[in-house]
């Protein structure tokens, strides 16, 4: 799986993971489900209280939280996103090149984390702002 954090339409964090050897026998749709929440449980600190996009290039799960849960896997599943504020989007895969690429490295180890951050000191500027306008 890889997964591309996005804010503002740009990339913060990359994540992948190869798959389980149980879940390679899983279905399509069970790796989708599983990718989602693994992301999800990675990232929880900074989705939780916020609403967000998770954006997938597999149709059936936009209607997620609309359909029928019928296995046992969808509970487990669906039960671990609980308490998150966010809604599922499609996109095809044509146009989600990002975590595409991601998810068929050929050089990745069994488990790959990659973070990028950009130091930015806004929070500075809205406090000496604040302070030359407060009495």
């Amino acid at each position: 799986m890889g997964v591309v954090l996005s804010q503002k339409g740009h990339p913060i964090a990359y994540f992948s993971k190869l798959f389980s050897d149980k879940l390679l026998r899983a279905s399509t749709y069970v790796w989708e489900l599983a990718a989602i929440t693994a992301t999800v449980k990675k990232w929880r600190q900074y989705l939780l209280g916020h609403q967000f996009t998770i954006i997938k290039d597999h149709r059936s799960l936009k209607e997620l939280l609309t359909q029928v849960i019928q296995t046992p896997e969808q509970h487990m599943y669906l039960a671990r996103l609980l308490g998150y504020d966010y809604h599922i989007q499609y996109r095809s895969g044509s146009s989600n090149q990002a975590a595409d690429a991601l998810s068929r490295h050929p050089d990745m180890g069994p488990y790959i984390s990659m973070l990028l951050s950009v130091p930015c000191l806004v929070f500075l500027d809205e406090l000496y702002s604040q302070l030359a306008h407060h009495p």
